[in-house]
């Protein structure tokens, strides 16, 4: 296990920290705009949008990994590794957080929007200073319980060939026939992972929980 460690460690720090983070940005983005869409936008876009998070959360994401990484090729495109899924956790996580974040915007009162147009602002106005700040608090434990869970998700890279952390594993098992002791060792890294990261969790939610966010609409 201290011979394997730093490879691991690597793996861990150059591929599965990265892929994670930057699949959690974009998927954000994609489900920000998704749920916005879903809540406001014109009939045919949130039909697709809907017909698009239908098919994510109804498919596993180990399929979906292998139809961008082994199947686009029959159509004459072809990913590298990393790309393929960084797309593929991107699409994913952005299925999942655009109904965390339809959710929250809808439990957002009326009478907020019905004051910050009191008060002259316009609907980009209204949801970029009012709605989306307190949406946010709400927001917190569910888009954090989906970002552990993602640090998790991106072992099933090892599947399409990304050398993240449990694909180093596979590769020292090869060699070293040892694979009890190093996929303990795996799991005891992302275990150390999620333990940081529901640490700092309970701290953000606390941090929102003084100025009025989730423990307030909560109760």
């Amino acid at each position: 296990m201290a011979d394997s460690l730093p490879s691991l460690l690597w793996a861990a720090l150059v591929f599965t920290v990265p892929l994670t983070l930057a699949s959690f940005a974009l998927g954000l983005t994609v489900g920000l705009v998704a749920a916005v869409v879903r809540l406001f936008g014109p009939a045919p876009l949130a039909a697709i949008v809907r017909f698009y998070v239908w098919i994510i959360r109804g498919t596993p994401l180990l399929v979906q990994l292998f139809l961008i990484f082994y199947g686009l090729p029959s159509a004459g495109i072809v990913l590298d590794a990393f790309p393929a899924a960084l797309i593929g956790f991107t699409l994913n996580v952005g299925a999942y957080t655009s109904e965390i974040i339809r959710a929250v915007i809808g439990s957002v009162p009326k009478g907020q929007w019905e004051a910050a147009y009191s008060i002259g602002m316009s609907w980009s106005q209204a949801m970029r200073r009012t709605i989306l700040p307190q949406a946010a608090r709400v927001a917190v434990p569910p888009l954090s319980n989906t970002f552990i869970s993602l640090v998790k998700d991106t072992s099933l890279a090892a599947a399409i060939t990304v050398p993240e952390l449990f694909q180093a594993a596979q590769r020292i098992v090869a060699t070293s026939y040892e694979p009890l002791i190093l996929y303990v060792e795996v799991a005891l890294i992302y275990l150390a992972l999620s333990s940081i990261l529901s640490a700092l969790q309970v701290r953000l939610e606390r941090r929102f929980g003084q100025y009025g966010g989730f423990l307030e609409a909560k109760s």
